[in-house]
């Protein structure tokens, strides 16, 4: 098979979307775009059309069509099968099949169809691992990003270390004045102190409080929080953290590690909440979302599963905030329903629609909004989305562990991260085999073991690794994370009306299935 080129057209015959992938001319690519909206007319059944040097195979998709450009020589049913593969992907990135929404998501269909077809000839993917490599995710960027967390937040406690130590040294100062100011006060000449806040309401006379700090001294006046104002001229030097002992020592000790450091990198400026607020591109963005709480016995079996959803609703303006939302969902008596307070209990029983009590309101705007809940608590082994087995056993002074995952065949899970307890060990434990990547944590005395993905191609994996005799049980409990684009209860929306008259607006939908605790004890 040749795919001459692959592209996204309305029917009128404009190119919204397309990628050229042998050495054509854009005129001849352009001609040949053009030519196909008179060749769909004739009225065939099938879904291709031949001409006398290409073939075109094409799907409609609501008003548009997806096509492939190739030669006669091509397989029918390899084109069908790359077709099939494109038309699947291209909702993934335009949930509305629109020419608006396929012109904004233009560059990322473009490089999605380019980890499709390469050089022509259709690579051997799956959908899950198209996404992944178009998010360009990888654990090395995840570490780095970890390594720099953990400096950030070492820095952090040494200054507060070092804060302490000086508002210690401060207090022992003014004990040993007996009764007079520590050099950072106000002279006795001033009348008032800022308390840090704008209110000059402490007064700066001698009077004697129990506070135990002595006579003439505010306890107030040595909180952190406390700004005091000096008539004494500012001290030139300050605190020198890239110079201390502890933080040198420890990046010293995470360069012994084998993990690589960037030098002299400073936290950025705080962000108020509103610079890290999700941006929608969507006026109305819907999302679903479930978190997961599941705890397996490390002898088998399961001991609970509990799944809390949760559907959310974002308008940005508050013009299209005149709605109501038509869910889809199969029958599941699993799972407790609940809505909120203010949306129309009956209405939503009656017809699975999410509208408010008072048609005449509008939904309040900018903040995601739950409009319904659900639960499901179950010990029904089969519904486990990911089991762990892990066997320790101990052999001649050594422990040898073997573990092992097994994955339902009913989500695809991302970005799987099991963490595996040791026991104190010195040096970094021997891994004879494992599926995926692995990271020993030496501060945390952990083997984290990481799967980008697990789909069908990879339903079940295995580690091995050694370690010095220990205890089997200091192996346990093993920690799980990961997430999924699927969810337990298949809940979807359907679309979103306008109260007034009816009409569907455009929203944009998000599901997502997160881990909150996932535990083998």
């Amino acid at each position: 098979m040749v795919v001459l080129a692959a592209s996204i057209i309305s029917k009128s015959g404009k190119a919204l979307v397309s990628r050229q992938y042998v050495d054509m001319s854009r005129i001849r690519i352009e001609g040949l775009l053009a030519t196909f909206p008179k060749l769909v007319g004739i009225g065939k059944q099938h879904t291709y059309v031949e001409t006398d040097n290409v073939r075109y195979v094409y799907q409609p998709m609501e008003s548009l069509y997806l096509l492939l450009v190739t030669n006669k020589q091509s397989n029918i049913l390899e084109d069908r099968d790359t077709l099939q593969l494109l038309s699947k992907l291209v909702p993934e990135y335009v949930p509305s099949l629109d020419e608006e929404g396929i012109c904004k998501m233009a560059f990322e269909i473009i490089f999605a169809f380019d980890e499709v077809i390469s050089l022509g000839h259709k690579e051997n993917v799956t959908i899950a691992q198209v996404k992944q490599y178009v998010e360009m995710e990888s654990h090395e960027e995840r570490l780095h990003k970890r390594i720099m967390e953990s400096k950030i937040n070492e820095t952090k406690d040494l200054m507060k270390r070092k804060a302490n130590e000086i508002e210690k040294s401060k207090i022992e100062k003014g004990r040993g004045d007996k009764g007079n100011f520590v050099p950072s006060m106000p002279s006795m000449g001033s009348s008032r102190i800022d308390n840090g806040f704008g209110d000059p309401s402490i007064d700066g006379g001698m009077r004697t409080n129990s506070s135990g700090f002595g006579p003439g001294v505010d306890a107030d006046v040595f909180k952190s929080k406390a700004r005091v104002t000096s008539t004494s001229a500012p001290s030139k030097g300050g605190m020198q953290l890239g110079k201390s002992t502890k933080t040198n020592q420890f990046l010293e000790s995470l360069k012994a590690e084998g993990e690589v450091i960037v030098e002299d990198v400073a936290p950025g400026p705080v962000r108020s909440a509103a610079a890290i607020a999700p941006i929608y591109s969507d006026p109305i963005m819907v999302g679903v979302e479930e978190k997961l709480v599941v705890v397996l016995k490390k002898d088998g079996g399961l001991e609970n599963l509990e799944v809390q959803g949760n559907m959310s609703l974002v308008v940005q303006k508050e013009e299209d905030a005149y709605i109501r939302v038509q869910v889809e969902s199969s029958a599941n008596k699993l799972f407790n329903f609940k809505t909120h307070p203010n949306i129309d209990k009956n209405l939503y029983s009656d017809s699975n629609i999410l509208g408010l009590k008072d048609p005449s309101r509008p939904f309040p705007t900018g903040n995601p909004l739950g409009i319904l809940r659900w639960r499901m608590q179950s010990k029904q082994e089969s519904l486990v989305p990911l089991s762990i087995n892990c066997w320790p056993s101990v052999s001649g002074g050594e422990s040898y562990v073997n573990i092992e995952y097994e994955a339902s065949r009913s989500f695809d899970l991302q970005n799987v991260v099991i963490h595996i307890p040791l026991p104190a060990i010195r040096d970094v434990p021997t891994v004879n085999q494992a599926d995926g990547e692995w990271r020993y944590d030496s501060r945390n005395s952990l083997l984290e073991w990481t799967i980008t993905l697990i789909d069908n191609t990879n339903r079940s994996g295995s580690m091995e690794f050694v370690v010095p005799a220990a205890d089997p049980n200091s192996f346990f409990p093993i920690d799980v994370k990961f997430s999924s684009n699927k969810t337990f209860c298949d809940l979807k929306v359907g679309s979103v009306v306008q109260t007034q008259n009816g009409n569907a607006v455009k929203f944009g939908r998000r599901t997502q299935l997160l881990v909150d605790s996932y535990q083998v004890v």
